[in-house]
């Protein structure tokens, strides 16, 4: 398989698809297209009519939205979701929710894993904020028992979610103990360190997504 990404530092989609793929230990080829250059889109147009990452090829299928994705490993019976029907079901709901959702925290909050500020959110934007961890908590209720994951094994629903770790620990999002704890089983796989260590050395920016960061005005020491 080849997956096409965007930067590390910036991509959100692409970490969802490249952390499914590595989790569930299929082999692929990393093609990185830089975001925001001139070249960009005439680049992605060449592997995707939607110019748009992620993409996943092989010699069957070209896929570029993550939950079609996820939705194509699923059915290879690679252990994407949850076994049990009802826990799939409900990762299937929130991930659902993660992907078409919370454009308030999307847009004030931008991933960019070499951020370290603390901004302050709109009531949009808590608002998204209080949604994510109301969801945490509550799978952490229901199936903390099997694990330390939202659904105690590791599945597709902690990669829809891991942009937005990378998200609270870049703008200083205040968290419960339940929500923390959660952030660091996330922050401290050794994937996740692999995507944010590459992130950290890219050379290139994001205009927008940066203009943020120079916009704040109270360093953070990072959380993790």
């Amino acid at each position: 398989m080849q997956l096409i990404i965007g930067n590390k530092n910036y991509s959100s989609w692409s970490l969802r698809a490249w952390w499914l793929l590595k989790s569930i230990g299929v082999p692929f080829n990393e093609v990185l297209v830089p975001l925001a250059q001139a070249d960009t889109r005439a680049t992605l147009l060449q592997y995707t009519p939607s110019g748009l990452v992620p993409v996943l090829l092989n010699e069957e299928v070209g896929l570029w939205d993550t939950l079609a994705i996820t939705e194509y490993l699923n059915e290879r019976n690679l252990g994407v979701w949850p076994v049990d029907h009802l826990m799939r079901a409900y990762a299937r709901a929130v991930s659902a929710e993660m992907h078409s959702g919370f454009t308030a925290l999307r847009s004030e909050m931008p991933m960019n894993c070499r951020a370290r500020l603390k901004l302050v959110p709109s009531l949009a934007c808590v608002a998204d904020i209080e949604r994510i961890c109301a969801i945490w908590r509550d799978c952490r209720l229901r199936y903390g028992h099997l694990g330390p994951w939202l659904f105690g094994k590791w599945s597709a629903a902690d990669a829809f979610f891991a942009p937005v770790v990378m998200r609270f620990n870049s703008y200083g999002v205040e968290l419960d103990d339940v929500c923390f704890a959660y952030l660091h089983t996330v922050w401290f796989d050794p994937y996740i360190r692999e995507w944010v260590a590459a992130a950290e050395l890219e050379p290139w920016s994001y205009p927008a997504t940066d203009a943020i960061a120079q916009a704040a005005q109270v360093a953070l020491t990072p959380a993790i």
